[in-house]
C-alpha cells in the first residue's frame, strides 16, 4: 500500500459515536419491567451482579427520574443477551468477574452463520514455530490476575462479565464495544507490509500507559485485505489495549476485533457480539494482564499470533502459544489472505479542551529512548500460503504526529522497532 492510501487507511480507526436516545416511558411501568427482567437474568445465573447495579441505579433516581426509562430496560436486555449463563464465576483483585460458561453455548454462536457450527480443533502453528525465551517467569497460569481465585472447568470458556456500569457509560449501549470508521483524531507509529499473508505474529512488552476519559492507547496486530476506500474492508486486531470507556479502569487487556464491512455494523471488542469463537479455558479475552514492565526496569513481554487454517479456512489466535480462539471464516467477506499487515500503537485524541491529548502511547516515551525504557514489538513475522513463518524485514513505518509520538527500527535486529510517546508537550500541542 502507498503512503498515502496508508496514511487514509490510519485516519478510519476510531471508536463509536453517541447516538440518541428513545422516547420516555412511565416510572411505574419502567420499575414493574425492572423487576422482570432482574427475575428472568437470575435464571440466567448473574443475579447478585445486576442486583447490586441495579441498586445503584435505585441511588441515582433522583437524578433520572426525567430521564428515559426505555433506555435502562434495554440496557439490561443487551446485557441479558451478552452475559451467558455460567457454571461458576470467579471474582479477579481488579474487581472483573470472569464467569466460565458453557463452550457450546458462548455468544459466537449467536451469529446467523454460526447457527450449526462445530467448535474446531485446532491447526499445526505455522511451520519453523520458535519456542518462547521466558526470562521473566510469565506463564500463561499467572499472565491474568483472575487465575489466582479459580480456574475454568473443562468443557467451559472464561468470559469477562459485562456489568451495567459499562454500558451506562456509553450513550448508546447497542453499540458498545464497537468501533466506527471516521476520520481522524485516531493517531499511530506503525510498522507495514504489504503483499499476499495468511498471517502475522509479534512479541511486544506490556505496558499501562496514562490514557484520558474517552480514549484509549492499543499496541497490536491488523491484518488487513481491503482498503478504506472501499466499504468491504475485513481485518481481524489483537493486542493489548488500555481503554477507561471500556472497561472503567487503566489496566492494560488481552484484547481481540474483527470487521467485515469498513467497521460500519459489524465486528467488536472481545466477546461482545456474536463471531469469535472462544476455545481456550485458561485465557479471558478483555482481562487484564499482568505483569507490566517497569521504566529502566525489568520488562514482561506477550508474543501474538494471528494465522488461518488453510484446511478450514478459519483465522486462530494464540497468546503465549495457547490456542485462544479463531474467527470463522463464513463470518468475513473478503478475507481469502491479507493484503496488508501492521504492527505498533494506536491512540485516540479527541483534543480535550481544543489541545492535544495527553494519551500516552506504548510506554509513554520516545522511540529514541531504547532498551528497557520505550515499547518495541520484536521478532516481526509474516505466515505465507505454505504455513511457514517468514521473517519482516522489509517493513516500512509510519508516524501520524513525529512531535507526539515516535517510531524507530532497532539497530541491532532487522525485525524489531521502538515506539510511543508522551502525547501533548511542549512539541506537541
Amino acid at each position: 500500500m502507498k503512503l498515502s492510501a496508508t496514511r487514509t487507511m490510519f485516519h478510519h480507526h476510531t471508536m463509536e459515536t453517541n447516538l440518541g436516545r428513545a422516547s420516555s416511558k412511565r416510572m411505574s411501568w419502567m420499575w414493574n419491567d425492572l423487576i422482570l427482567v432482574l427475575v428472568f437474568v437470575t435464571v440466567f445465573g448473574v443475579e447478585a451482579n445486576l442486583v447490586v447495579e441495579s441498586s445503584q441505579f435505585d441511588d441515582r433516581s433522583s437524578n433520572i427520574g426525567n430521564n428515559n426509562s426505555t433506555k435502562m430496560l434495554k440496557v439490561l436486555k443487551h446485557l441479558r443477551k451478552i452475559n451467558k449463563p455460567s457454571i461458576k464465576s470467579i471474582q479477579s483483585s481488579n474487581g472483573d468477574i470472569i464467569d466460565c460458561i458453557d463452550r457450546h453455548k458462548q455468544i459466537a454462536f449467536d451469529h446467523p452463520f454460526l447457527k450449526n457450527h462445530k467448535i474446531q480443533d485446532p491447526p499445526k502453528m505455522p511451520s519453523i514455530h520458535i519456542a518462547r525465551v521466558n526470562t521473566t517467569n510469565f506463564t500463561i497460569d499467572n499472565a491474568q490476575s483472575w487465575h489466582v481465585n479459580g480456574d475454568c472447568p473443562e468443557g467451559t470458556i472464561p468470559v469477562r462479565r459485562t456489568s451495567i456500569e459499562d454500558l451506562m457509560r456509553e450513550k448508546s449501549h447497542q453499540h458498545y464495544g464497537k468501533k466506527i470508521a471516521l476520520l481522524p483524531p485516531n493517531e499511530y507509529a506503525v510498522a507495514s507490509v504489504d503483499g499476499n499473508y495468511y498471517g502475522a505474529e509479534a512479541t511486544i512488552n506490556i505496558w499501562a500507559p496514562k490514557v484520558e476519559n474517552n480514549e484509549f492507547s492499543s499496541s497490536q496486530i491488523w491484518v488487513v485485505s481491503g482498503s478504506f476506500q472501499n466499504p468491504g474492508l475485513n481485518a481481524i486486531e489483537a493486542g493489548w489495549l488500555v481503554d477507561p470507556s471500556l472497561y472503567g479502569d487503566s489496566n492494560p487487556r488481552l484484547f481481540t476485533y474483527w470487521t467485515a464491512d469498513s467497521y460500519k455494523k459489524t465486528g467488536c471488542y472481545n466477546l461482545l457480539c456474536s463471531g469469535f469463537v472462544q476455545y481456550s479455558k485458561k485465557i479471558a479475552v478483555g482481562a487484564a494482564i499482568r505483569p507490566i514492565s517497569q521504566y529502566s526496569g525489568k520488562q514482561f513481554e506477550i508474543t501474538i499470533t494471528l494465522w488461518k487454517d488453510q484446511q478450514s479456512k478459519n483465522w486462530w489466535m494464540a497468546f503465549q502459544d495457547e490456542y485462544v480462539g479463531y474467527w470463522p471464516s463464513q463470518i468475513f467477506t473478503n478475507l481469502d489472505h491479507a493484503t496488508h499487515m501492521e504492527w505498533g500503537g494506536q491512540i485516540l485524541n479527541s483534543k480535550p479542551n481544543g489541545q492535544h491529548t495527553t494519551t500516552e502511547m506504548g510506554s509513554g516515551h520516545f522511540a529514541k529512548e531504547g532498551s528497557r525504557k520505550s515499547s518495541y514489538f520484536r521478532a516481526l513475522r509474516t505466515v505465507d500460503d505454505k504455513n511457514a513463518y517468514r521473517d519482516a524485514i522489509n517493513f516500512t513505518t509510519f508516524t501520524s504526529n513525529t512531535n507526539c509520538y515516535s517510531i524507530e527500527r532497532s539497530r541491532n535486529s532487522n525485525n524489531f522497532f521502538y515506539y510511543g510517546g508522551p502525547g501533548r508537550s511542549p512539541n506537541c500541542r
